[in-house]
């Protein structure tokens, strides 16, 4: 017969553990592809992506539950309440259907994900979303993706923070790290080189707490052929928190740990579990920055 202290322990812990299991965060990773789809967030023969398996990884470890869907028709404010913080890893339009042919998010969903926001909520964009919603759609192949469009950016670019222009070879590149202090970012030392897909990125917006700046002028191709300009950003929506970064494309990028926590510190922020001081420091950190590469005109 157990001893009543034993069996208090034993009803303690079973309590502790319960507790423990029940999810601290719910949070939406959203891969809905109106453009192109990447691999790391395809679903295969059914089967979860690379990155939703690293999330659930994340979330058994951190107590979060993860809702994974390519299923834009159900942004409204109803749906979104259900969560803490959402994370793209998106392209294109998601208000048409797109390559994936999964539901388009309607123009009202989209104000929904800005308010949700707004109200004290947390967003994350992982690579591709800053290939997302881009201003009047403009064309890749054209001279007015290039450009910055200043206040008549598209308003997901505003809330994002930067706009993807185009990117070029792979190749490994150096990026500054900016604030050492910011949750997760800690492992990626004062500086870091990886080798990834590196996104040449514009209109960024005046308010954003630049993390780490690519050094490109080291870079080989077109895109790159400008100043250094920011890579990883944190910036606040009205009562929320919006953090980015360009990196994800590969998948020994996901497999890397320090990645893995740049992903658990910006879910530990957006959801308000830390906090952050992300002053505005574009023009400290890149003062370049708004310098895009030029057109390359096409051969006569």
């Amino acid at each position: 017969m157990l001893k009543k202290s034993t069996l208090l322990l034993a009803v303690v812990s079973g309590l502790s553990l319960s507790l423990h299991a029940e999810p601290t965060h719910k949070i939406l990773f959203f891969t809905k592809s109106s453009g192109f789809e990447h691999d790391v967030i395809s679903w295969k023969k059914g089967k979860p992506s690379l990155a939703e398996k690293v999330f659930q990884d994340l979330g058994s470890k951190h107590s979060w539950e993860f809702e994974f869907s390519k299923d834009g028709s159900k942004f409204s404010p109803e749906y979104l309440a259900a969560f803490d913080a959402v994370i793209f890893y998106t392209t294109g339009d998601l208000t048409s259907t797109g390559t994936d042919g999964q539901p388009a998010m309607t123009p009202a969903g989209k104000q929904a994900l800005f308010d949700f926001v707004k109200g004290g909520k947390g967003f994350i964009g992982l690579h591709s979303a800053a290939d997302t919603f881009h201003t009047a759609n403009e064309s890749q192949k054209g001279p007015d993706r290039y450009a910055n469009h200043g206040k008549d950016a598209d308003s997901y670019v505003h809330f994002l923070g930067g706009e993807f222009i185009i990117h070029g070879d792979q190749q490994k590149a150096a990026n500054k790290v900016i604030d050492t202090a910011f949750p997760g970012i800690a492992d990626l030392g004062e500086s870091f080189t990886y080798n990834e897909e590196w996104y040449s990125l514009k209109d960024f917006a005046a308010d954003i707490h630049v993390l780490t700046v690519i050094d490109a002028p080291a870079m080989k191709g077109n895109p790159y052929d400008r100043p250094p300009y920011p890579t990883t950003w944190a910036r606040a929506e009205g009562k929320g928190r919006v953090f980015y970064t360009a990196m994800g494309h590969r998948d020994d990028i996901w497999s890397n740990p320090a990645y893995q926590n740049l992903l658990v510190g910006a879910i530990r922020w957006t959801t308000g579990d830390v906090k952050a001081e992300i002053p505005p420091n574009l023009k400290e950190a890149a003062p370049g920055a708004m310098t895009n590469p030029k057109f390359p005109e096409p051969k006569k």
